[in-house]
């Protein structure tokens, strides 16, 4: 099993989280993402994410690489669904197992914000309205130029 999934089908957080047990680990955190009926003062109705998924597999191994270099951890996964995905759809799975509950704490919000912001995952909302849209490909594009985005890139 990768590390990293990207998943056209339903997340499954058990099998997913029995992949990170071990007897050596004494703590285990897990991170759900769902689906939620609203963004930014809009109903939401249904959304679909789409992925580079060569690069995407690529990067997301590579955040798994960082996170168990700089903490404590045992065993880290992370899953994300693409395709379209309804209220209340698990949309995004990190585990992580360690000896200790702070490491797994810190990897796991360490490997969900870097999934977010380095990976080329795309979401697509559609509205209650009829309308739909692309969601924070700005913020996306501004974090690719950001100075520790920089410096990432150049292996600093």
């Amino acid at each position: 099993m990768s590390r990293f999934q990207l998943l056209d089908s339903p997340l499954e957080p058990q099998r997913l989280r029995l992949a990170l047990q071990h007897g050596g680990f004494g703590a285990f955190v897990a991170f759900e993402g769902w689906v939620r009926d609203h963004n930014e003062g809009r109903a939401v109705q249904r959304l679909e994410y789409e992925a580079f998924a060569v690069l995407a597999q690529r990067e997301g191994e590579r955040v798994l690489d960082e996170a168990s270099a700089r903490f404590a951890i045992g065993r880290a996964l992370c899953a994300h669904r693409v395709g379209a995905l309804a209220i209340g759809d698990l949309a995004v799975w990190v585990g992580v197992s360690s000896a200790h509950r702070d490491a797994a704490f810190q990897a796991s919000r360490f490997i969900i914000d870097e999934i977010k912001h380095r990976l080329p995952i795309w979401k697509k909302e559609y509205y209650v309205d009829g309308d739909s849209g692309w969601v924070n490909c700005e913020a996306c594009a501004a974090h690719a130029h950001s100075p520790s985005a920089a410096a990432h890139r150049h292996g600093r």
